[in-house]
C-alpha cells in the first residue's frame, strides 16, 4: 500500500485526488494539506510514502517544501502535479529533489501509473517538460563525452539504464549482478559527475 500525502491549496484539486485515488486499492491517502509548511508539519506524526505536491501555494510554496522534505526525508518520494510548466519551476523542484513533474491535464490512469513508477524509486517526466530540462542543462560543463570517461564500463552501462528509468532491481537483473552491487555502482557514478541523485543522472544521460 502506498501512503500519499495531497499537498494543494485548492480544496477542490484535494477533494478530488482524494476520491479519485481512494478507489484504487494500491493507494491509501494519509493527509491533506494546504501549503508546504503544513506538510513538513504532519511528517513528524504520519508515515508518508510519496507526496503529490502543487507548486504555488501560499507560506511555503512546493519547489521550498520539497527541499525541506528531501533534506529531512530523503526517502520520501515527491511528485510535483501541477499547471505550472515555467522553466523555473521545473528547473529549482528538479534541483531541489522532486522525483518527477506532471501536469494537471493528465488522465485519472496516467497519474495513479506514475505514483506507482515514482513509488517503485523511477524518475518520471513528461516529454516536453524532459525536452524543457534538457536545454536548462549546464552547457559550460565539459562535453557529455569527456564527462562519460571518468566511468568505467559498467558504470556507464548502469549510467545509460537509469537514464531509461530502470530501478536498481531491474539493472541488477539486466546486468546478472546484486541490488546492492547496483547502489554502490551508482554511488561511485555520482561522485565522479559531482550529481547529487540519480534524477540529475537520468536527465544528463537524456541530454
Amino acid at each position: 500500500m502506498i501512503k500519499v500525502l495531497i499537498v494543494d491549496d485548492q480544496y477542490l484539486i484535494r477533494e478530488g485526488l482524494h476520491m479519485m485515488l481512494s478507489l484504487n486499492n494500491n493507494i491509501s491517502i494519509v493527509g491533506e494539506v494546504a501549503n508546504g509548511e503544513e506538510a513538513v508539519q504532519l511528517l513528524e506524526h504520519k508515515k508518508v510514502d510519496l507526496i503529490l505536491m502543487d507548486i504555488r501555494m501560499p507560506v511555503m510554496d512546493g519547489v521550498e517544501a520539497t527541499k525541506v522534505i528531501k533534506k529531512r526525508y530523503p526517502d520520501i518520494k515527491v511528485l510535483i502535479l501541477t499547471t505550472f510548466d515555467e522553466d523555473e519551476y521545473i528547473f529549482e523542484a528538479l534541483k531541489n529533489g522532486a522525483d518527477g513533474y506532471l501536469l494537471k491535464d493528465i488522465s485519472s490512469d496516467d497519474l495513479i501509473n506514475a505514483i506507482e513508477t515514482i513509488y517503485m524509486g523511477n524518475v518520471l517526466l513528461q516529454s516536453d517538460i524532459l525536452k524543457k530540462l534538457v536545454n536548462r542543462i549546464d552547457k559550460k560543463d565539459e562535453s557529455v563525452k569527456e564527462i562519460y570517461s571518468a566511468l568505467t564500463k559498467k558504470e556507464y552501462e548502469i549510467a545509460l539504464l537509469i537514464g531509461e528509468g530502470k530501478t536498481n532491481n531491474e539493472i541488477g537483473s539486466s546486468l546478472y549482478i546484486t541490488e546492492g552491487t547496483v547502489k554502490n555502482h551508482v554511488t561511485n557514478i555520482l561522485g565522479k559527475l559531482d550529481l547529487r541523485d540519480r534524477t540529475q543522472l537520468a536527465l544528463l544521460i537524456k541530454k
